[in-house]
C-alpha cells in the first residue's frame, strides 16, 4: 500500500497508510475500495457506526436550519440534551464544549475555582499512573505518560500523582496534602491500556471525596455514553461524580464535549468564568440529543453489554491461554488484550487482514467497536485479530 502524499498537513500522526472514503454501519471502505471491519469507531466516536439511517436525516436536517450560532444566544438544544444528561446521569447541570480536552481543562478549572472559592491559593488535584486527559499545557500535566511532555516544559503545577486502585495511597495524600481540592481520574483508563479502576476503589474515593470536601472528578471522555453497558461506566459502582467530563461517543462523529456536574460544582462557574466560540453548537446539540435517542430506542447500553461479554468470551477461548497473552480485561464493548511484548505491528497487520483497531500503551490491543455490533461481528472480530496475535507471540519475544 502506498501511502496518500500529504505535504501540506502537519506530520503529528504516525498514520497508517490509508484513506477511508465512506462507511456503513460496522464497515468502512477506503479510497482504493478495499473493506474493513471498523473495532475502533473512531477511537470510541461512532457510537451509531457509520452513516446510521436515523441519524443522518436528523444531522441534514439541522444543517438545513442552523449550523452555528453563538453563546450569546440562547439555545434550545443545549437545555434539551442538558436535560437528558442530567436524567441519565443523576447530576445537576452541564457546560458545552467541543472535544474530551476541551472538557477535562474545564473540569482542572472547576476544581481550581472550587478550591480558591474555599480560600485554597494553591489547589491540588490527585491524579493518576498511566492517565491520559488530553495534550493542552494543563491536561498534559494532569496526564502521566512523560514521554508526551518532552518538549513542552515546563507543566502546569498543582497535580499530586499516585498509582490507580491504591486506597492507603490515596489516604496517605488526605493526610499530607492540606490543599488538595479534587481527585481526577478515567473510570477505565483508555490510553494508558484498558485499565479499570475497580469499584472497590471507586466507592472509597467516593467516601473519601465526601469526607474531605473534595470534588470527585471522573473522565468518562473514552468509557462513557454506553460503551461498558451502563450510561457511564461508574455507574457500575453505583456512585455519582461532582465533575464528569465527556465527549467522543455522545456525538457519534460530530465533534462536541460536555462537562456534567452534580450540586457540590455545578455552581462553580459563573458568568465570564469560562466560555466557547463552538461549544453548544445547534449541530453538535442535535447529534448529542439524536444519538442518546436512538441509543435508547435501539436498546444499545443492553448490547453493548451482550455482546461486549460475547467477545471477551471468545477472545479468552481463543487466545486467553496462549504463554504471551498477560491478560483480557476491560468492560462492555471496551476491551483490552495486553499481551508480554511490544505489539505495535498488529495495527498494520490488522489493516492488512480487513480489520481496523488501536495498539495502545505499547503492549495492549484495543477494541472500542461501534456499539450497533452483534454477536456475528464480535465473532469475525476474533477470526480476523486471534492468528495475528499468534503469530506475534510464536515470533521470540525482544
Amino acid at each position: 500500500m502506498t501511502a496518500p502524499a500529504e505535504p501540506h498537513v502537519m506530520t503529528t500522526y504516525g498514520r497508517l497508510p490509508i484513506a477511508l472514503s465512506h462507511g456503513r454501519g460496522w464497515t468502512v471502505w477506503d479510497t482504493e475500495g478495499r473493506e474493513y471491519l471498523d473495532a475502533l469507531a473512531g477511537i470510541a466516536v461512532n457510537t451509531l457506526g457509520h452513516a446510521h439511517p436515523r441519524l443522518v436525516p436528523a444531522l441534514q436536517d439541522q444543517v438545513g436550519k442552523l449550523i452555528h450560532s453563538c453563546n450569546y444566544y440562547h439555545v434550545p438544544l443545549q437545555e434539551q440534551l442538558a436535560a437528558k444528561l442530567c436524567e441519565i446521569s443523576g447530576l445537576s447541570k452541564a457546560f458545552f464544549c467541543n472535544s474530551g480536552l476541551e472538557a477535562n481543562e474545564a473540569a482542572i478549572k472547576i476544581a481550581r475555582k472550587f478550591g480558591h472559592d474555599k480560600g485554597v491559593t494553591s489547589p491540588e488535584i490527585v491524579v493518576f499512573d498511566k492517565a491520559f486527559h488530553g495534550r493542552s499545557i494543563a491536561t498534559l500535566s494532569a496526564t502521566a505518560n512523560e514521554k508526551l511532555k518532552v518538549g513542552f516544559g515546563p507543566m502546569v503545577e498543582g497535580f499530586v500523582r499516585i498509582p490507580l486502585n491504591d486506597v492507603p495511597a490515596l489516604q496517605r495524600v488526605a493526610a499530607d496534602r492540606p490543599n488538595v481540592v479534587a481527585v481526577f481520574l478515567e473510570t477505565i483508563q483508555g490510553e494508558g491500556g484498558i485499565n479499570p479502576a475497580r469499584i472497590e476503589f471507586l466507592r472509597s474515593v467516593r467516601q473519601l471525596c465526601d469526607e474531605r470536601g473534595w470534588l470527585l472528578m471522573l473522565d468518562e471522555v473514552q468509557c462513557g455514553i454506553g460503551r461498558t453497558g451502563k450510561w457511564f461506566a461508574h455507574q457500575w459502582a453505583g456512585i455519582q461524580p461532582d465533575v464528569m467530563p465527556l465527549a467522543k461517543g455522545l456525538g457519534s462523529g460530530v465533534p462536541i464535549g460536555a462537562v456534567v456536574c452534580g450540586p457540590r460544582a455545578a455552581n462553580v462557574f459563573g458568568p465570564g468564568n469560562h466560555g466557547t466560540t463552538f461549544g453548544g453548537n445547534p449541530l453538535a446539540m442535535r447529534a448529542g440529543v439524536e444519538t442518546l435517542k436512538i441509543m435508547e430506542e435501539d436498546g444499545l447500553l443492553a448490547n453493548a453489554e451482550k455482546v461486549g461479554a460475547h467477545l471477551r468470551a471468545a477472545l479468552e477461548r481463543e487466545i486467553g491461554s496462549l504463554p504471551g497473552v498477560v491478560e483480557i480485561r476491560g468492560q462492555g464493548l471496551m476491551i483490552g488484550i495486553e499481551l508480554n511484548r511490544p505489539c505495535g505491528e498488529i495495527l498494520g497487520q490488522a489493516m492488512e487482514a480487513g480489520l481496523l483497531l488501536s495498539v495502545t500503551a505499547d503492549t495492549v490491543i484495543r477494541l472500542l467497536p461501534p456499539l450497533i455490533i452483534g454477536t456475528e461481528q464480535a465473532d469475525r472480530i476474533v477470526a480476523l485479530l486471534a492468528p495475528l496475535v499468534r503469530a506475534a507471540l510464536a515470533r521470540p519475544a525482544p
